[in-house]
């Protein structure tokens, strides 16, 4: 019996750690943001090597979804798919997904928009991904994770996440080689190079960085989003 993980999460999160820590599983295999040339095909948006990711992944969401609910290769217990929940548009179907064990990866909208604000200057609602998690969390369900929980006790978050789950924990997850893994998206080059470097989680550190005021009426539209996931955190 395979578990399906799709772990939803926005920008400007540790999700690419948490796919480090489940790729050290031996038993799972990981897929990263499989709906990516789909979101850039259907939206136009310009983004790194923006060709290379049309160009290795399937654009149709139909055939992602395909995908990621058929077969597993042998000796694979868990699917583990890192998903940005801003990929999932309106016009992708919603069926597929009751084959899918679902979770949630949140973080502070106060801390994401800080960050964000550093890379892309006008972030909408949209693109922070917290309406889509709602919607998928009231549908289907499933554990949450604080990201700033996470760092604080990666083990003892782990530890809950994987309990309910109804996967075993596996120490292993707390520690990874670093360098970059094949099953890592063709953009890595662009984003991935402190996870890279990485052989583990790193210690939980507040941002620094203030929120822009004029970005600051996308924090409060954000919240209540965040504030219902937030309290069923594991």
């Amino acid at each position: 019996m395979v578990t399906r993980v799709a772990m939803w999460s926005g920008p400007r999160n540790v999700s690419t750690a948490l796919m480090r820590s489940f790729g050290s599983r031996a038993d799972t295999l990981v897929v990263d943001e499989p709906l990516y040339a789909y979101y850039l095909d259907t939206t136009g948006l310009d983004h790194p090597d923006r060709a290379g990711v049309l160009d290795s992944q399937p654009r149709r969401w139909q055939d992602v979804a395909d995908d990621l609910t058929g077969p597993v290769p042998p000796g694979v217990a868990v699917h583990y798919q890192k998903h940005m929940a801003h990929h999932l548009l309106p016009d992708v179907g919603r069926d597929w997904l009751a084959g899918l064990t679902h979770a949630f990866l949140i973080r502070d909208p106060a801390h994401v928009v800080a960050s964000y604000a550093k890379v892309r200057g006008a972030p909408t609602l949209a693109d922070l991904g917290y309406a889509q998690q709602v919607e998928i969390f009231r549908a289907r369900g499933g554990p949450v994770v604080d990201a700033a929980d996470l760092l604080r006790d990666p083990g003892g978050v782990l530890e809950r996440l994987c309990a309910a789950l109804g996967i075993g924990y596996d120490p292993a997850m707390l520690r990874w080689a670093p360098g970059p893994r094949q099953t890592d998206g063709v953009w890595a080059p662009h984003w991935y190079s402190g996870v890279e470097a990485s052989t583990g989680f790193g210690p939980y550190t507040p941002p620094s960085a203030p929120v822009p005021e004029r970005l600051a009426p996308l924090v409060e539209a954000a919240r209540p989003y965040y504030d219902e996931l937030h309290a069923h955190r594991v």
